[in-house]
């Protein structure tokens, strides 16, 4: 898209940093998405080796990530706990030094890398789907009577958040049997997280490949894939109703049902499109008949982000330049004949922000975010730039809905998939990051 990537090398290695970057994405996504101290000093270890091995110039995205990362410690030590400011810095860090790395890679790694980072996120997709049929209680989460896909990262939205970046990138990579059947199981699983945040993303992320890559080209990469997914998760709604008894040799088949329409809806010539139909229709239908189970997941409504949006806007109000310190954002708010409830995060990361590191931290992230899209914008017309710009856009606006930077899994695949749009001398001899 944009571009299809082209004829590749008959041998393509990996250089080891990018090696060590693949590895801390793998580590995090079974550590639980790295959320816990294991998972954070294994990931952080890997990206931190990688950036010594590379060697990479910081350019305009390191001295900003590097001055968030400062701010961070100077408003821990104004607090009198330093440490609290380490979460912060290594965010920065590992965020910052992926994209670093991956951007020295040259047009053929980068096309390796891309399909490994879809495969990687299939199989979230994947274990995602086995965790709901299976009932796996460590992968999944049950919400409003639902179970909701959470694979091996066991938070949904961020299972979901990894799995719409590695969709989005698998459209601009040449299309083989093996790229569709991955997109097939990441639309599949995103589904089973049942994550609105992760639809809206998507939808955006869908629109900006429509623009950067043209709509016929987008529809004509994503709609099997689309199209073989309501196929199986119509399947797997009787499984994901807690109330029910799950319904194994059902969702299998819709599994393979689904893979078979996503793998072979491209040869049907001009049947596609009745074909297309008649799926959608029969999924609107499957919709239809669980909507009092999915009603809770349809709705916008939130009681308890809204409270601590509340309660973090009041927060902001006290103290705006500064913030509360890193670390130190707790929301307490009332919910009716429930008493007061508590919530660590506020689920939308630049509010967050703002609430910990004040006006002057929510600054510099913003900093952050224009140094990629201006290292995006140098970039454009390589072969995966579209899907590249489109995955991170996605992830931009996901984090306005969940809590995502606290996982180091979610900023790893961030800056793969921004590393892989960045300005590269392609051959990988010189730094790609010249912004």
């Amino acid at each position: 898209m944009g571009e299809v990537v082209g004829a590749r090398r008959e041998s393509v290695a990996l250089p080891v940093p990018v090696l060590l970057v693949l590895a801390a994405f793998a580590a995090a996504v079974v550590a639980q998405g790295g959320y816990y101290l294991p998972g954070r000093v294994m990931s952080g270890l890997l990206v931190g080796v990688a950036l010594v091995l590379a060697r990479p110039r910081p350019g305009l995205l390191g001295v900003i990530g590097g001055a968030l990362a400062l701010w961070a410690v100077v408003r821990g030590l104004l607090e009198g706990d330093v440490v609290s400011a380490v979460p912060t810095v290594a965010a920065a860090g590992v965020f910052a030094g992926v994209v670093l790395v991956v951007a020295q890679a040259d047009r053929d790694q980068r096309e390796m890398l891309g399909t490994v980072v879809v495969g990687v996120a299939a199989l979230v997709g994947l274990t995602g789907w086995v965790a709901v049929v299976l009932r796996v209680p460590s992968w999944t989460t049950v919400a409003e009577g639902l179970l909701r896909a959470a694979s091996t990262l066991t938070y949904p939205n961020a299972a979901a958040a990894v799995m719409v970046a590695g969709l989005l990138v698998s459209l601009v990579l040449r299309p083989s049997p093996l790229v569709t059947g991955a997109g097939f199981l990441l639309c599949t699983g995103i589904g089973a997280t049942m994550s609105r945040a992760a639809v809206v993303a998507l939808a955006v992320g869908l629109l900006v490949l429509c623009v950067s890559a043209g709509w016929r080209k987008t529809v004509a990469a994503a709609a099997p894939a689309v199209l073989g997914a309501v196929v199986a998760l119509a399947a797997l709604l009787p499984s994901m109703r807690v109330a029910d008894e799950p319904g194994p040799v059902l969702a299998v088949a819709g599994l393979v049902g689904g893979a078979v329409v996503a793998l072979g809806l491209p040869r049907l010539g001009r049947f596609v499109v009745p074909i297309a139909l008649l799926l959608a229709a029969g999924g609107v239908v499957a919709v239809a008949s669980f909507a009092d189970g999915l009603a809770t997941r349809l709705s916008v409504s939130s009681p308890d982000r809204a409270g601590a949006t509340g309660a973090a806007l009041d927060s902001v109000a006290r103290t705006p330049l500064l913030g509360v310190g890193p670390g130190n954002g707790s929301f307490f708010f009332d919910r009716v004949n429930e008493g007061t409830r508590v919530m660590r995060y506020v689920h939308n990361e630049y509010l967050q922000v703002l609430v910990e590191l004040g006006a002057v931290g929510l600054v510099l992230v913003l900093g952050v975010v224009a140094a990629v899209l201006l290292g995006l914008w140098r970039g454009r017309g390589t072969p995966l730039w579209a899907g590249s710009c489109a995955a991170v856009v996605a992830l931009l606006v996901h984090s306005g809905f969940d809590f995502l930077w606290h996982l180091p899994v979610v900023l790893v695949v961030a800056g793969l998939c921004a590393g892989l749009g960045f300005p590269s001398t392609r051959d990988g001899s010189v730094e790609g990051v010249v912004a």
